[in-house]
């Protein structure tokens, strides 16, 4: 590993690249790793020069995420209690949503204050007679003048190409964690399958929303490699959800001891720093995060939070109390772009 560096031999006026470094230079990993060491403040203050490099410096992106799709999922994911092999996690499968009731849902989330409106259906893949359904939710809800995402798991050319053409502005699909622990979170789904839906979104013309899930168990080393691979993606991902495992009880991580919050947050400020014009969105697990520590997520460089009671299976802070801390907190919702 190479010599951490001091703030200041770490220039924030520059994102840092990762492609085909000269022979000498440090590999991406260790470059996130010396990072990762930087005394707390030192990187608290070295993300934050960075993230008012790139984006409004108190503003913050407000999504909302509905399942549209809940349960049965053929995939294996340690983590994720709608899993069809984690039975005693309690998660029926359910059928697709409704057109109308997504549009509704739309509808609400945007009078709460939402600008992105994500949704998310469990399968391994979509089906081809899913697609007219799906396309028409996201025409619908991009023509309520929300961002549109979704997250319906491996993609074909073609229906990615389908997606786009119908107006959806981001796909979601994390990789979840570093390739060297990935095995042991997940074994239905190879990381290069994750990485080959990856390149046809991009394909497509959509932009990608792509990151993973903190406190699974990984090593300090293993999170600085999913920040690298991020980083080292051919266009790096224009949104980056990073999750903090909810422990679900009936799934294979149910017990894996608590993620330091001071962890997590140095992992949001390496993701900023490493990923410089990115949306850090703080997703999962907020809700059992205190008010300071949030607000240290937010120093670091988070510029992304979902409103609404649930994310998917799991609880998420009431839409009154996130309000509220951002306002006292001086930070104000950013402006929708879809159009």
């Amino acid at each position: 590993m190479s010599h951490c560096p001091s703030s200041a031999s770490v220039a924030t006026n520059a994102p840092l690249h990762f492609h085909a470094p000269h022979k000498s230079a440090p590999s991406a990993n260790e470059t996130i790793e010396s990072l990762f060491a930087l005394p707390f403040l030192d990187l608290l203050f070295q993300a934050q020069g960075v993230h008012r490099q790139h984006h409004p410096a108190n503003q913050v992106q407000l999504s909302s995420l509905l399942s549209i799709k809940t349960g049965g999922c053929a995939e294996d994911c340690g983590y994720c209690s709608q899993s069809a092999h984690h039975k005693e996690a309690g998660v029926a499968a359910g059928k697709l949503m409704a057109v109308d009731e997504v549009v509704q849902a739309a509808r609400a989330a945007r009078e709460q204050g939402a600008t992105r409106f994500c949704m998310g259906a469990a399968w391994r893949n979509p089906k081809e007679r899913d697609m007219a359904a799906l396309t028409t939710m996201v025409s619908e809800v991009r023509a309520l003048g929300l961002e549109t995402c979704m997250t319906l798991g491996m993609l074909e050319q073609t229906q990615a190409e389908a997606l786009k053409e119908a107006g959806l502005d981001y796909y979601n699909h994390n990789l979840d964690t570093a390739p060297d622990f990935y095995g042991q979170v997940i074994s239905t789904r190879s990381y290069q399958d994750r990485l080959d839906t990856l390149q046809r979104v991009q394909q497509a013309g959509l932009q990608v929303c792509c990151g993973g899930i903190i406190g699974m168990g990984e090593s300090r080393a293993q999170r600085a490699g999913l920040i690298a691979q991020l980083a080292s993606l051919p266009v790096p991902p224009q949104s980056v959800p990073i999750n903090h495992l909810v422990p679900i009880a009936g799934t294979p991580l149910e017990d894996v001891p608590p993620l330091d919050e001071f962890e997590f947050v140095r992992t949001v400020a390496v993701a900023r720093i490493a990923l410089p014009q990115a949306v850090i969105r703080l997703s999962a697990g907020r809700e059992s995060m205190s008010e300071a520590t949030q607000a240290l997520c937010f120093a670091a460089g988070a510029n992304s939070i979902f409103l609404g009671a649930r994310l998917l299976t799991t609880a998420n802070a009431p839409v009154s109390s996130d309000l509220d801390l951002l306002s006292r907190l001086g930070l104000q919702a950013a402006p929708a772009s879809a159009g």
